[in-house]
C-alpha cells in the first residue's frame, strides 16, 4: 500500500512539472534552413526586421563591423535578389550560410519619381551571409557586402578584372560537384570536415612544397567568379606560393553541409609588406577527405581588421574556429 501511495505522489509531483516545461521546437532540416535565408534576404528588401523573424537581441555585422540590425549597410540600400544562390545548410549547428549576388540602391528610399528623369539603375554586389537559428528566431547574421570600386565622385578608375558580383553572376549557378550528394558511408563528421578544409589555409600560408595537401587531381578554385588556380595540388606542391601571404589568421569555419560535403570558412589574408588584408569567404567541396573544389569571395578591408565575432587573440590567431 505504501509503495502505490508513493507512486502516485511521484506522479503528481513530476507529470506537472514535465508537462510545464517550455516547448522547444523542432531542429530546422536543410530546407527549412534555406527558407530562413530567403526570408532574411526579403527582410532586407523591405527593410523591415519582424519579430516573428528575428530574436529582439539578435546580433548583426557587416563587413566586420557591428551596426544596428535593420536600418545601416546593405539593410538600408538593398533593392533586390541577385541570380547566383549558394547554400550552405548546417542541421548539427542550426546555421546556414550563403554566397550569392544582390541588388543595391536604384532608386532612393522615400524618394519620389521623377517622371521626366532616367530612372536609377541598382548595383549588383557579392554577398555571402551567416545566420544563426534558435528557437525558430535569427540570434545572429554576419555578412559581407562586396561592392564595386567607387569613389566619392564617381566610378572608380577601371580595373583589370571584372567587378566581382558581375563575374560570379557568369557563373551562372553553383558547379553540380557542389551539388552532389555524398554517400551516407562515406560521410566525414563536421570537424573531420573543418580540419581538411583548414589544410587549405595552413598549407597556403606555410607553402614549401613539404606540406599535407590533400587535394584531389582535378581540384581547381574560383575566387570573385573567375578560375585562379587550375590544379591546386600541384601548384601547392611546387611551393611557388610561398611568401605570397603573411598570415591567413580568424579562420571562423561557420556552416558546415555534411550530406553534400561543403565546408563554409571567413578568413582574413594578411599580406604584411604591403599592408593589405583581404577579408574572405571560401567554400570547399570535400571528398573521401580530400578538397575537390574551392569557391572564394573576398575584398580588401583595413589591415588587421578583426570579423566582429572573434577576440582579438582569436581574430590574430592562425588557429581554425568550429564556430557552433
Amino acid at each position: 500500500m505504501r509503495m502505490r501511495w508513493f507512486v502516485a505522489a511521484l506522479f503528481f509531483v513530476f507529470v506537472p512539472a514535465a508537462l510545464a516545461q517550455p516547448v522547444v521546437k523542432p531542429a530546422c532540416d536543410r530546407a527549412c534552413l534555406e527558407n530562413y535565408m530567403d526570408r532574411y534576404m526579403d527582410a532586407m528588401i523591405a527593410h523591415k526586421v519582424s519579430p516573428d523573424l528575428f530574436h529582439k537581441n539578435c546580433r548583426f555585422t557587416e563587413n566586420g563591423v557591428e551596426l544596428p540590425l535593420g536600418g545601416e549597410g546593405l539593410w538600408y540600400s538593398m533593392s533586390g535578389k541577385g541570380s547566383y544562390k549558394f547554400y550552405v545548410p548546417d542541421v548539427e549547428t542550426q546555421q546556414v550560410a550563403f554566397l550569392g549576388t544582390a541588388r543595391e540602391g536604384g532608386a532612393a528610399r522615400g524618394a519620389k519619381a521623377d517622371p521626366g528623369a532616367k530612372p536609377a539603375q541598382p548595383t549588383t554586389i557579392a554577398v555571402a551571409i551567416r545566420l544563426k537559428i534558435v528557437n525558430g528566431l535569427i540570434t545572429e547574421a554576419e555578412q559581407l557586402a562586396i561592392r564595386p570600386e567607387q569613389s566619392l565622385s564617381g566610378p572608380a578608375p577601371a580595373s583589370k578584372f571584372p567587378p566581382t558580383a558581375e563575374a560570379v553572376e557568369k557563373m551562372g549557378a553553383p558547379h553540380e560537384i557542389f551539388t552532389q550528394t555524398i554517400p551516407e558511408s562515406e560521410r566525414m563528421s563536421r570537424e573531420e570536415l573543418v580540419e581538411v578544409g583548414n589544410y587549405y589555409f595552413a598549407g597556403l600560408q606555410r607553402n614549401d612544397g613539404k606540406g599535407y595537401y590533400p587535394f584531389t587531381d582535378d581540384c581547381v578554385r574560383y575566387e570573385n567568379g573567375m578560375l585562379s588556380t587550375k590544379e591546386c595540388k600541384k601548384q601547392f606542391e611546387s611551393g611557388q606560393l610561398k611568401d605570397i601571404v603573411s598570415r591567413i589568421r580568424d579562420r571562423r569555419f561557420v556552416a558546415v553541409d555534411r550530406e553534400r560535403g561543403n565546408v563554409y570558412a571567413f578568413g582574413f589574408f594578411d599580406h604584411l609588406s604591403i599592408n593589405w588584408t583581404w577579408q574572405l569567404a571560401e567554400i570547399f567541396k570535400v571528398e573521401k577527405g580530400q578538397i575537390r573544389r574551392i569557391e572564394a569571395i573576398f575584398h580588401r578591408c583595413p589591415y588587421g581588421m578583426n570579423s566582429g565575432w572573434s577576440t582579438y587573440e582569436q581574430g590574430m590567431s592562425e588557429e581554425l574556429q568550429s564556430i557552433r
